[in-house]
Protein backbone atom coordinates (compact mmCIF):
# COMPACT_ATOMS: atom_id res chain seq x y z
CA UNK A 1 0.00 0.00 0.00
CA UNK A 2 2.81 2.31 0.86
CA UNK A 3 4.00 1.98 -2.81
CA UNK A 4 1.13 2.58 -4.34
CA UNK A 5 0.77 6.50 -1.84
CA UNK A 6 4.15 7.26 -3.35
CA UNK A 7 3.41 6.51 -6.73
CA UNK A 8 0.20 8.70 -6.89
CA UNK A 9 2.53 10.91 -4.49
CA UNK A 10 4.82 11.31 -8.09
CA UNK A 11 1.65 11.67 -9.61
CA UNK A 12 -0.21 14.42 -7.87
CA UNK A 13 3.26 16.34 -7.78
CA UNK A 14 3.12 16.00 -11.73
CA UNK A 15 -0.64 17.08 -11.78
CA UNK A 16 -0.10 20.68 -9.74
CA UNK A 17 2.24 22.25 -11.68
CA UNK A 18 0.46 20.86 -14.80
CA UNK A 19 -2.86 21.99 -13.73
CA UNK A 20 -1.66 26.01 -13.19
CA UNK A 21 0.35 25.80 -16.67
CA UNK A 22 -2.72 24.80 -18.28
CA UNK A 23 -4.87 27.17 -16.05
CA UNK A 24 -3.10 30.10 -17.25
CA UNK A 25 -2.81 29.07 -21.03
CA UNK A 26 -6.71 29.06 -20.87
CA UNK A 27 -6.61 32.53 -19.30
CA UNK A 28 -4.75 33.81 -21.75
CA UNK A 29 -6.39 32.45 -24.76
CA UNK A 30 -10.02 33.14 -23.29
CA UNK A 31 -8.31 37.20 -22.30
CA UNK A 32 -7.06 37.10 -25.97
CA UNK A 33 -10.01 36.35 -27.79
CA UNK A 34 -13.01 38.45 -25.83
CA UNK A 35 -13.99 41.68 -27.28
CA UNK A 36 -12.69 45.11 -26.65
CA UNK A 37 -14.39 47.10 -24.18
CA UNK A 38 -16.52 46.09 -20.81
CA UNK A 39 -16.18 42.19 -22.06
CA UNK A 40 -12.75 41.95 -21.92
CA UNK A 41 -12.55 43.56 -18.50
CA UNK A 42 -14.91 40.93 -17.24
CA UNK A 43 -12.81 38.11 -18.73
CA UNK A 44 -9.59 39.46 -17.19
CA UNK A 45 -11.57 39.71 -13.73
CA UNK A 46 -13.40 35.82 -13.81
CA UNK A 47 -9.67 34.63 -14.71
CA UNK A 48 -7.99 36.51 -12.07
CA UNK A 49 -10.67 35.38 -9.57
CA UNK A 50 -10.58 31.76 -11.08
CA UNK A 51 -6.20 31.33 -10.61
CA UNK A 52 -6.35 32.95 -7.13
CA UNK A 53 -8.74 30.15 -5.75
CA UNK A 54 -7.15 27.46 -8.00
CA UNK A 55 -3.46 27.95 -7.68
CA UNK A 56 -3.41 27.67 -3.83
CA UNK A 57 -5.54 24.44 -4.24
CA UNK A 58 -2.76 23.48 -6.84
CA UNK A 59 0.03 23.99 -4.79
CA UNK A 60 -1.51 21.87 -1.59
CA UNK A 61 -1.84 19.06 -4.01
CA UNK A 62 1.78 19.26 -4.68
CA UNK A 63 2.75 19.42 -1.29
CA UNK A 64 0.35 16.43 -0.13
CA UNK A 65 2.27 14.44 -3.33
CA UNK A 66 5.61 15.41 -1.88
CA UNK A 67 4.10 13.77 1.98
CA UNK A 68 3.25 10.86 0.43
CA UNK A 69 6.53 10.19 -2.25
CA UNK A 70 8.54 10.92 1.05
CA UNK A 71 6.50 8.44 3.06
CA UNK A 72 4.85 10.90 5.96
CA UNK A 73 2.26 9.03 5.29
CA UNK A 74 2.94 5.38 6.95
CA UNK A 75 0.57 3.55 8.20
CA UNK A 76 1.63 3.33 12.11
CA UNK A 77 -0.23 0.45 14.65
CA UNK A 78 -1.69 2.24 17.40
CA UNK A 79 -0.59 0.77 20.55
CA UNK A 80 -3.63 -0.43 22.52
Amino acid sequence: MNEVKKNAGLIWMVLGPLMVVFMAWQAMGKIASATEGIAKTNTILQWSIILMIFIPICAGLFLFGWYAWKNEFKEKVADI
